[in-house]
């Protein structure tokens, strides 16, 4: 079973150790909801997760590797969804869409770009240059890329950002589909996604000189 795995990690930003003696197990099928005051370390968690930093201290690893070691291998594997929504202002909907799904090499031309639209509610957006859409229209376009191009790992940061309620449902349903089908989520909030199952890491109890807690 290839276990996605932080072993024993610091986290240091700016000369400040953000946190330290951090662990995490995620099964296939399994999601973790991050939670912790502005400051602890949540994003900076996912940006590890995700390869875009290095731990001060430990290691993350899929199926025992450590990720830093094939970096383009664990890009391949993961969608990381930020607070920037990234859409592309002359791009039309459709068009984002399918420049990232593009970004895969397993996916043809517009893979899954009609699966995006039609979970998220946008098919009548399909055609409108990203410079048009509203706040909670340019989230869900952003979050359409987790259905644009398969990736067994989501990390998503704030996904419910500018979200109504119709959105919210339809990316929990997201959730649960890919977790159904033996993919794995880490989710950042700080308002409350029902994920059943989820398990929490709370960062607050890994500040330095708190410890593991």
């Amino acid at each position: 079973m290839e276990n996605f795995c932080g072993q024993a990690l610091t986290c240091a930003r700016g000369g400040r150790t953000v946190f330290s003696g951090l662990d995490f197990t995620l099964e296939a099928g399994g999601a973790l909801v991050l939670s912790g005051p502005n400051g602890s370390g949540k994003t900076s968690l996912l940006r590890l997760m995700a390869g875009l930093l290095e731990p001060a201290a430990g290691a993350i690893t899929w199926g025992g590797a450590c990720i830093a070691d094939d970096p383009e291998a664990h890009n391949g594997r993961l969608h990381y969804v930020g607070h920037q929504d990234a859409v592309k202002p002359m791009l039309s909907v459709a068009e984002n869409l399918a420049f990232w799904a593009g970004l895969r090499a397993e996916s043809a031309p517009g893979f899954g770009v009609r699966a995006a639209l039609e979970a998220f509610g946008i098919p009548h957006l399909a055609q409108v240059p990203g410079r048009f859409l509203s706040a909670g229209q340019k989230r869900r376009v952003a979050l359409g890329r987790l259905l644009g191009a398969p990736a067994p790992l989501w990390l998503l940061d704030e996904p419910a950002t500018s979200l109504d309620a119709a959105a919210e449902a339809a990316l929990v349903d997201a959730i649960g589909r890919h977790r159904e089908g033996g993919g794995r989520v880490v989710v950042c909030s700080h308002g409350e996604l029902p994920l059943e199952g989820a398990k929490g890491v709370a960062l607050d109890r890994f500040q330095a000189g708190e410890g593991a807690g």
